[in-house]
């Protein structure tokens, strides 16, 4: 018997926003471990490899030559410079494995959320992460004991900027509870799988139907 979790659908490209310590990178890892219908997207970058990472599972390394090569080909859905590097979201091998019903996490800026819209709006989902307070947002980069105050400070003026295009996502979430946060996540997920436009496999299904 035929269930929506079995009919054919077409995936779907789906965006975590946040500024830095509101919580995207955690909400993220605990989706890609309790979901395996999504895969993270791999970005090319021109930055160096850094201990312990591996080209192609971390990331795509490359040059910057062969970066622009890239972009002038066309073959980045969204690409962007953060700190002095340049990182890449490639299209061919996203492409295909959406038609075969494999969706794909981004950890991504607005911009790159707004480049993605514009190459392939039907087939992306935007959820932006709001702290619950700027305060709160502070003491979670300062809990993370890696930056120096001149880097929270910088961090903490960018979120302003950040925060400031929450109104361009199509769901906003406050993470005051990171496990509440992420449930919310998941319905938002499991909601935008099963609508109409993407349930591929709807058309012959209710065909037999209607015979």
């Amino acid at each position: 018997m035929a269930d929506q979790s079995t009919l054919q659908r077409r995936g779907l490209l789906f965006v975590l926003s946040s500024p830095s310590g509101a919580g995207k990178t955690t909400i993220s890892r605990m989706l890609l471990t309790a979901d395996e219908q999504i895969s993270l997207s791999i970005s090319v970058t021109t930055r160096s490899r850094r201990e312990g990472e591996i080209d192609g599972v971390d990331y795509q390394f490359v040059s910057a030559e062969k970066f622009e090569e890239m972009v002038q080909k066309d073959e980045f859905y969204e690409w962007a410079t953060v700190f002095d590097h340049r990182y890449g979201t490639p299209k061919a091998y996203i492409r295909k494995a959406m038609q075969e019903g494999q969706d794909f996490l981004f950890d991504i800026d607005w911009q790159g959320a707004q480049q993605l819209k514009q190459k392939d709006e039907q087939d992306v989902v935007t959820v932006f992460i709001l702290p619950p307070d700027v305060a709160e947002l502070r003491k979670r980069l300062e809990s993370r004991g890696q930056d120096s105050q001149e880097i929270i400070d910088s961090r903490m003026e960018r979120a302003k900027g950040e925060i400031s295009h929450w109104a361009e996502y199509d769901y906003v979430i406050i993470n005051d509870d990171v496990d509440a946060c992420f449930v919310k996540v998941r319905e938002i997920l499991n909601a935008e799988r099963v609508k109409r436009s993407r349930q591929t496999g709807l058309i012959p299904f209710v065909r037999k139907l209607t015979d």
